[in-house]
Formats: structure tokens, sequence, C-alpha cells
């Protein structure tokens, strides 16, 4: 969608009003303000159906409820389809000090009754009597909308509201391209991969991989990603192996481009159900670019989500060890927090260089930056290269926002700790994609049941505990997300493993004796 002069010129001066509101904001516990949640994927649409219950990742930002703690509050989600009450009952009952009718009053429910693979916002929009609806029931001057990534949409849906978007604008979509990312880790002096810029035509594929691979001739492998690819489903690894007789060195330059072009119809895709033809007719659209597989016997993939404000100041909120999986390691599954002591607070470094250039560019709210270490066997040390950047909000956001807004704690950037009141270090275990067979069948009502029965609930007591999302994608999927929160990485682990374990018995104990367990490997969450 493009972007629409007027439209952007209208956004931008609601923009400027975040400038005189946002202490308000930051201190929602003791502001009186409306909010609006708009939980739209506003991705490329054919990268976002191959994510397995794509449509419940709506219900990922239902942290945004635990606000209501504040008895100020009112807010207004919107999702494609209806939620189950239960879903919202879970979340309510986590408000500490809150009755459940009085939080229940100050919630709005919206949905659009449109199950298609659109962009949520771009469903209201279509929907005239409901944006109209929504409109009315906020108060323009004590009201904000905020949503997963900012494109065209959510800047036309802002401007019919006449509410600002915490967001960036979208003519910053580059930053968080691919390409972009690329771009902007050059001009931070930031290591990273050897690699293209935008790509947009398999001709032009083929000659950066040849460009790649003659400049480091001992590469066995070349990642190929879509510009605007989500949780890794966008990536191809080029398996060079099969080549080797053409290597730098060995073949001549048409050689390697003649082989490389063949090979190209062997890329592993690790986007299921991906294949060359419609991988390669994406090229000329979305663009993509190519880099150097990063090898190494001791490989991790941690990032970094930071946040600007709209004043410009540039704060670290996070760091992660992302869990990967699928074919090549390179679809997110999950995430540790924090990453690991050893190179934390280099990441924090990182992060705030990446933060400050994109403030610079007007860049606001989350964003996120993804990296790969490698332990140096010479050094004992870890070698840090940056990926991407997410300039939206991720797979790690919905923990962490759960984890601070439950603990009302805060992030030491000092030690990149994060500490609950009273001063206790909290560490946890975040999944979306808790899945398997046997799972299916399981409605939310079960969910609950089994909760409550095996004790699997937070416990605002002691902080520590496990919290359940994506619940709408059980029954169909047989995939569920959980939030594990300890006391230390072995809790938060433990916690974990409860939770697969109870949930495996309690839904084998309802399968037949002679049933065998089909199951996919359980994620592997040890680091």
């Amino acid at each position: 969608m493009e972007i629409n002069n007027n439209t952007s010129a209208e956004f931008e001066k609601l923009q400027q009003q975040l400038r005189y509101r946002w202490k308000s904001i930051d201190t929602f516990d003791r502001e009186d303000y409306d909010i609006l949640v708009v939980p739209s994927f506003s991705i490329d649409q054919e990268v976002g159906q191959k994510v397995t219950g794509f449509l419940h990742y709506e219900e990922r930002l239902l942290f945004s409820l635990i606000r209501l703690r504040n008895p100020s509050t009112r807010l207004i989600y919107i999702t494609a389809l209806p939620l189950s009450p239960i879903i919202i009952d879970y979340y309510l009952q986590l408000l500490p000090g809150i009755p459940f009718y009085h939080a229940r009053q100050r919630l709005m429910l919206l949905n659009t009754e449109d199950a298609s693979l659109k962009p949520l916002t771009k469903k209201i929009l279509e929907r005239p009597r409901l944006v109209e609806r929504i409109r009315r029931a906020l108060r323009p001057e004590k009201s904000y909308m905020v949503c997963f990534n900012s494109t065209a949409l959510e800047e036309e849906l802002s401007v019919k509201l006449g509410i600002p978007l915490l967001a960036s604008s979208p003519k910053l979509l580059y930053w968080g391209s691919k390409s972009g990312s690329r771009e902007l880790f050059t001009q931070c002096n930031i290591p990273l991969p050897e690699g293209s810029l935008n790509i947009t035509s398999i001709q032009e594929l083929v000659e950066a991989s040849a460009k790649l691979w003659n400049s480091q001739p001992q590469l066995n492998k070349i990642v190929v990603k879509l510009n605007e690819g989500f949780s890794g489903e966008g990536n191809a690894i080029l398996d060079l192996t099969p080549i080797q007789d053409v290597k730098p060195g060995n073949g001549s330059h048409s050689q390697r481009i003649n082989a490389l072009s063949k090979m190209m119809e062997n890329l592993r895709f690790q986007g299921e159900g991906e294949t060359w033809h419609s991988f390669s007719r994406r090229i000329p659209e979305l663009g993509a670019i190519v880099e150097a597989f990063i090898e190494g016997k001791e490989k991790r993939s941690p990032s970094v989500q930071g946040y600007i404000t709209p004043n410009g100041n540039v704060e670290i909120l996070s760091t992660h060890d992302q869990i990967l999986g699928g074919p090549d390691n390179q679809i997110y599954l999950g995430c540790h927090f924090p990453a690991d002591d050893e190179y934390r607070l280099r990441l924090q470094e990182l992060g705030i260089r990446v933060g400050e250039a994109l403030a610079a560019k007007g860049a606001l709210e989350r964003y996120g930056v993804d990296f790969i270490t490698v332990r140096n066997p010479d050094t004992n040390d870890w070698d840090i290269y940056a990926i991407e950047i997410n300039l939206r909000k991720g797979g790690t956001t919905h923990p962490f926002m759960t984890l601070k807004f439950l603990t009302n704690g805060k992030y030491d950037y000092n030690t990149g700790l994060f500490f609950s009141e009273p001063k206790r270090a909290k560490y946890y275990i975040a999944t979306d994609n808790l899945q398997k067979e046997i799972y299916k069948g399981l409605l939310p009502h079960d969910l609950m049941e089994l909760i409550v029965k095996h004790r699997l609930h937070f416990d605002s007591s002691t902080k520590t505990g496990s919290l359940f999302h994506l619940m709408g994608a059980l029954s169909e999927f047989g995939k569920l997300g959980v939030t594990c929160i300890g006391d230390s990485r072995e809790e938060a682990q433990c916690l974990y493993h409860r939770v697969e374990e109870l949930l495996n018995i309690e839904s084998q104990s309802f399968l037949n004796s002679d049933n065998t367990n089909h199951l996919s490997n359980p994620i592997n969450w040890t680091l």
C-alpha cells in the first residue's frame, strides 16, 4: 500500500502530540488514558500465512490488558475474530488489587468477523461503521494507538481516528528490512556477515552469490533472505558443497554463474511448503539479500530489544538468547531471558548504537536487533555479528512486557538483569511454539482446568510461575505459547519442562492406549 502524502502530513501532526504526552504514557499507572490496541500483523501475507496459526498471533499483545491495573485506564482491543471469554478472564485475573468487574467495565472488545488473511488493520478500514464506533469511544486528547508494526495501513487508521500512533512512521520501514538493516549496521560500524544489499531479480541473486563466494572461497553455505521475512520464514539456504569443483580457484567465473543458477532451484527453504517457484516470484516484489552463513562449533542467536521515546531518548529494554529451529536453525521458536552474561553487556552497547542511529532518522517506540555470536577458539571470547533490525514489536516483546507488568520490576542496565521487588533477579523461558499433535482438540476451558489442577499458574506472591498465550490456536493447531518465570535460569527451565510434561500426560490420557505419539522433537531449551 502506497503512502498518501496528505495522510502522511496529518499523521506527522498527530505524532507530534506524543512529545507532550510522553511522560504520561510512560507512567500509565498514574494517568488517565484510552489505549487502542490494534494487533495487526501488517506484513506480506504470503510470508505470514506460513506461520502455523498466524491469525491467532493477534493474541500476543493481550499482555496489554494488564495495563488495566491502572483504575483510570480504558482499553479497546480489536481482533479479526471474537476472542474466547475464558482467555480474557485469564488475563484480567492477573491484575493485582483490581476487581474483575471494574477492569472488565473499562475494556472494550471489538472484532471484524473476518477470518481472511488480509491484515487486521485493512479489515478495520474496510468497515467504516466500525471505524466510527471506535472513534466515538475514544477521547481524542486522551488517547493513543499501539500496534504490532507500523505501515501505511496503521497510518491511515490513526488519521481517520484522529489519535497518534505510538510507533515509527511508515516512511522508515526500509530500516527494518533486511537490506536496510545491513546498510544501517555499516553506517554504525557494527560487524555483520559479508553480503549484498537489495536484490530485485534472479540474475542479481546469482551474481551477488558469485561475488560473495569469490570474496570468501571457504564458504560452504550462503543465506538468501526475502526483505520482509517474518520469524525466519522468508529465509533459504544455498548449499555450495555440491558445486565445490567450480569454487574460486578451481572453476571459471562463468562456470560458477552457471552452477549457481542451477543450484537456486535446490535452495533449502525454511518456510514450510515454500518452493523455488513461490520464493523466486517474490524477489522482484519484496527484494532480497544474500549473506555469508556464519559457521561455528559453539554458536548462538541472541537479540537486544530497545526503545526510542518520542523525545528521541534511547534505552535498552532487554537481551535474549533466541531459540531457533527449522531445517537450518533459521526459524524463531522462543527465547531465554536474559542473554548470557558473557556477552549481554556488549549487546546492549551495540543496541544503543543502532537505536541512536534509528532515532536520528525519526524512529520511535520498540526496535529489536538480532545477532549471531560464535565462540572464537583462539581467544575463547565471543565474536558478535549483527544480522537484522526489527522496527516493530517481536517475539521477545510480549514475554518481557508481561514480566514487567506483573512484577512491577525494573531492568538494570549495569548488569543486564531484571529485578522485581524486593530486589530479586528474574529469569524466564518463553515460546510461541509449544506445538504437538496430541494437543489438538484442547479448548481454552480444558487448559484452564489443567492449570488449576496442576497449579501451573503465575504466583503473584513469589512472582514466579507460568503464563500462557496463543490459547486460541490450541484446539485447531495444537499450538500454545507460554512464558515461564523463575528466580534462576534453572527454575525457569524446570517450570517449562513441567508444563510440557503435564500437557503431554494429560493429552495422552485421552488417547487410546495403543495409539503411538507421532510428535515432533521437543524444543531444546538448553543453551
